[in-house]
């Protein structure tokens, strides 16, 4: 009989931690769902038209790689 009352203990301590978890997840979607990560902040976004000027590859730093070609 323990051990029965044991088992029905654990599975009810088991089916609240699931529903512990879904509702945690079910409100961090929420969450996620209020931000709109894509949308620049005002105060750090950058002129129209401005872009960051990186070398094309072939001027690239070496890096201290030696050339494999003779």
């Amino acid at each position: 009989m323990e051990t029965v009352i044991a088992l029905v203990a654990a599975a009810v301590l088991i089916a609240l931690g699931m529903r512990l978890i879904h509702r945690l997840n079910a409100q961090h979607d929420a969450r996620i769902a209020a931000h709109h990560f894509s949308d620049p902040f005002p105060v750090i976004s950058r002129p129209h038209g401005y872009r960051r000027h990186r070398p094309p590859p072939e001027q690239a730093p070496d890096h201290g790689q030696s050339d494999p070609r003779p």
